[in-house]
């Protein structure tokens, strides 16, 4: 009870492989894309491809690692839609991030669907940061880390932070420890299809059990109405795979289970308050405002992650991607300076 007091009282204040070279846009930013040596779930060479954003000019000390969810790629922080770009407002704003394609997705290695469990997903990642570190990525030693994931990525992405304590901050999004589980089997059984029998991903040649989303699907499950008809049609164009048993792994191991208690760093949690998938009656979580949220998150967190919390009004699951995402990008940039990111 003392733990989950303190948990409850924090969140008062709620709130070196190969580059490609660097691309300036005319708003004051650059990018550069890094494919990085990490090791495969069955233990052999892989590569994790990233981009990363910085401010023209500068490089700063710390560097968010951008952590998509299942179904997506990298493109979930940087959409091809002026507006709809995490990294970018970010790097404007003085900040860098270096988003990857997790492994299975995007241009990163394609390892079969069976190994792909979330412990060697959590490993790639330890991988990554300490390429970031290293120097690897950039030519900077990043002297902070601060994690950041989405949906899917958010389980990942905890499973990495309470296993290997080698970041200085975590970002959770998309996610809450109480997913509405009817309406998760209903999605995966409408929603979901086979990659090879689709007509988008089918060349991709992976095995049965990598999935994506069908035809149509992504606006009734990652939307609400408050979304640009176009952000969702490029979000349908760029969709990519998920590993069936790595999902049901980060499911259960990094989303329902309390992995977010070995978490000793401070920690961000945001949701779109019309998130169907993590939210409302069927999910047994409040989300119609962050102090809502954050009573019934913060026994699943330490009183070392100072747990804030934040709820996007009107926004559905992949809340960096709606009409008023940049609310939640600003809210994000004000936990991270307020914490010394």
């Amino acid at each position: 009870m003392r733990l989950l007091t303190a948990s409850l009282l924090a969140c008062c204040a709620l709130l070196g492989g190969a580059v490609a070279a660097p691309r300036a846009d005319a708003t004051g930013v650059t990018c550069s894309v890094t494919d990085l040596p990490v090791t495969g779930p069955t233990g052999g060479a892989a590569v994790v491809q990233g981009q990363l954003c910085v401010p023209s000019g500068s490089t700063p000390a710390s560097v968010q690692l951008l952590v998509h969810g299942g179904t997506y790629n990298r493109a979930y922080w940087d959409l091809p839609v002026e507006g709809y770009s995490y990294q970018k407002d970010m790097a404007r704003n003085g900040f860098a991030t270096f988003a990857v394609d997790r492994l299975g997705a995007g241009a990163s290695t394609h390892p079969p669907s069976v190994p792909m469990l979330i412990g060697a997903e959590a490993r790639s990642l330890h991988e990554v940061i300490s390429h970031l570190r290293a120097g690897h990525v950039g030519g900077t030693s990043f002297a902070k880390v601060v994690i950041v994931g989405h949906s899917v990525g958010s389980g990942i992405v905890a499973a990495e932070a309470a296993t290997y304590h080698d970041v200085d901050g975590v970002i959770l999004s998309g996610m809450t420890h109480m997913p509405a589980v009817p309406v998760l089997v209903v999605s995966a059984a409408l929603g979901l299809t086979p990659v090879f029998v689709d007509s988008q991903l089918a060349h991709l040649g992976t095995d049965p059990l990598w999935f994506t989303t069908r035809p149509g699907a992504r606006k009734p499950l990652f939307y609400s109405d408050n979304a640009d008809p176009a952000v969702i049609a490029a979000d349908e164009a760029t969709k990519d795979e998920v590993s069936v048993p790595g999902m049901g792994t980060v499911a259960v191991f990094g989303i329902v289970l309390p992995t977010t208690y070995g978490i000793d760093v401070p920690v961000f949690q945001a949701v779109g308050s019309q998130d169907v998938l993590f939210c409302g009656l069927l999910a047994l979580r409040d989300c119609s405002s962050a102090a809502s949220l954050c009573a019934g998150e913060a026994a699943y967190y330490r009183p070392e992650a100072q747990l804030q919390t934040y709820v996007l009004p009107g926004a559905g699951h992949s809340l960096g991607l709606h009409r008023n995402a940049a609310e939640y990008y600003a809210a994000s940039r004000t936990w991270l300076s307020a914490k010394g990111f």
